[in-house]
């Protein structure tokens, strides 16, 4: 951001003395998060069989979180914008150790979707404070991209932490660990938080709540990710699918037509109307739902098909972190600053889709070192290059007092993308599945050869399935290439037209006319 946009916004130019130390704890916080998804993904087949959770069930302990955390982003970027960063993020610490001590304790499936959904609630809080304090505290191009490096870098190393950890506590104490892992990480960051963070003073948005927009946000979210969640089990011609689809167009574009006429909306549109911050989160969005339905899918192909042990998926699933740590760290970070951001994230969501290619070739068979290595090291490799600009990209320029919202913009895109991915991904996989046993059990005479059948019958779901996560991220590199015409940060900024110019003023970057 330029001195002249800092000054007018009433923000010091002075960085704080202490914001690297601030990024030690917030990184701690993301840490924990992608810990959780991660050590969730593995600790699932157990913990559906202790509770006794059904197969058409089982994907709520991901969906449940996903909702309330996608459902109410926008409104805790907001919270965070008017409340304060860091409160807000020291609120959502707290209430996700706690959430996540309640779903340690599961008794049943209600037990264990309820506190997927608290912790939901409060990582709602947590995500956008985090992102926002980032993008506040880190103005200079050079510092935000190696902070943003060491941010990325974290959280692909939990993701590796994650997997192993969550694959030991499964296996040689219990997946309820899974949860209570998150509690000691959670005391960390929050007293580390409370007293090391100095927001930015001047950095907040004090108009009023806008409780329309809450509540027409929240309701339009849940419902476009519910309608994909019953689409798996009810089908896609299924009345009560169609009505939620239909009740969530109506809600959200009653959303946009209040924020355009609202004196404080929840969500400015100058956030998502400039041309390079709606096409990030757009192929962000894309590129997630590719990501979260494959997750799922290696996670049961490598345990019920392939018969690994949890902590041996969590050592299989190295290849792919050590290709997102490389991919952010060694390639978007050092080369965010000298190229545009398009020609990191295009060609990184391109490799990431030849990954996928890959492991469409799946059988019962399949080489780890042959197929699953490659792909997986691929797709890492690309996700990682392409994220580590995009989530820097999509906060850069916005006015101060927008951060916390613009950060959540982030965030919606990625949870709901990934509960999006979920459903879609795997009704695409139970729908081939049922299909693929329906055409061949007729010839399985045997016992052994109908388990047979019903196994190839899987992995023909999830190749299926993985085909079209393929086509989506060729799209996410198209829309990338094509709509994020941003320069290298640090360049001479250069006058554009039409809409989302006011915050084009803002961003230190060159932005072609459109």
């Amino acid at each position: 951001m330029s001195q002249s946009a800092v000054k007018a916004s009433g923000v010091s130019d002075a960085p704080d003395a202490g914001r690297w130390k601030a990024l030690v704890f917030i990184a701690l916080a993301q840490l924990m998060v992608v810990l959780d998804a991660t050590i969730v993904n593995i600790a699932l087949p157990s913990a559906q069989q202790d509770l006794g959770i059904s197969d058409g069930n089982r994907q709520w302990v991901v969906t449940a979180y996903a909702l309330a955390f996608g459902g109410l982003l926008l409104f805790g970027g907001r919270i965070a914008d008017l409340w304060g960063r860091k409160r807000t993020f020291v609120t959502g610490l707290a209430g996700f150790a706690v959430a996540s001590a309640l779903g340690g304790a599961a008794t049943n499936e209600a037990m264990m979707f309820g506190s997927r959904a608290l912790q939901g609630v409060f990582g709602a809080l947590l995500a956008p404070a985090a992102l926002s304090l980032l993008a506040v505290m880190f103005t200079d191009a050079k510092e935000r991209a190696k902070a943003f490096g060491i941010y990325g870098a974290i959280a692909g190393g939990g993701g590796a932490v994650g997997l192993i950890l969550g694959g030991f506590l499964t296996e040689y104490l219990n997946w309820r660990w899974t949860f209570f892992v998150n509690i000691p990480f959670a005391v960390i960051a929050a007293t580390g938080a409370y007293l090391v963070i100095r927001e930015p003073k001047g950095s907040r948005n004090r108009s009023p709540l806008d409780i329309p927009g809450v509540v027409l946000s929240t309701l339009g979210l849940v419902a476009l990710v519910y309608g994909f969640t019953r689409a798996e089990s009810n089908g896609w011609s299924d009345a009560t699918t169609v009505g939620m689809f239909v009740g969530a167009a109506v809600l959200l574009l009653s959303f946009v037509f209040v924020e355009a006429r609202v004196k404080a909306p929840l969500l400015p549109l100058r956030v998502i109307t400039e041309r390079n911050r709606g096409g990030i989160y757009l192929s962000l969005g894309l590129a997630v739902i590719a990501m979260f339905g494959l997750f799922l899918f290696l996670t049961y192909y490598l345990q019920v098909v392939k018969g690994y042990t949890p902590v041996k998926t969590g050592f299989a699933f190295l290849p792919m972190i050590a290709g997102m740590i490389t991919g952010s760290t060694q390639i978007g970070a050092r080369l965010m600053t000298r190229v545009a951001p398009r020609l990191l994230m295009g060609p990184g969501f391109l490799v990431a889709a030849a990954g996928m290619l890959f492991l469409t070739q799946l059988e019962i068979n399949t080489s780890y070192a042959g197929v699953l290595l490659p792909g997986m090291l691929l797709l890492g490799l690309g996700m990682g290059t392409a994220f580590m600009p995009a989530m820097s990209m999509a906060t850069m320029g916005v006015e101060p007092r927008d951060a916390g919202v613009a950060s959540a913009m982030v965030n919606t895109s990625q949870q709901v993308g990934g509960a999006i991915g979920t459903a879609l991904l795997n009704t695409i996989a139970a729908s081939a599945t049922t299909s693929y046993i329906a055409d061949h059990m007729g010839g399985a005479s045997s016992r052994s050869q109908q388990q047979l059948v019903q196994l190839q019958g899987q992995v023909q779901g999830y190749t299926s399935a993985i085909w079209f996560a393929v086509g989506i991220l060729v799209v996410a590199a198209a829309i990338a290439l094509t709509f994020v015409n941003a320069g290298r940060p640090g360049g001479p900024a250069v006058s554009g037209s039409g809409a989302g110019d006011a915050a084009e003023d803002e961003l230190p970057i060159p932005v072609v006319a459109h």
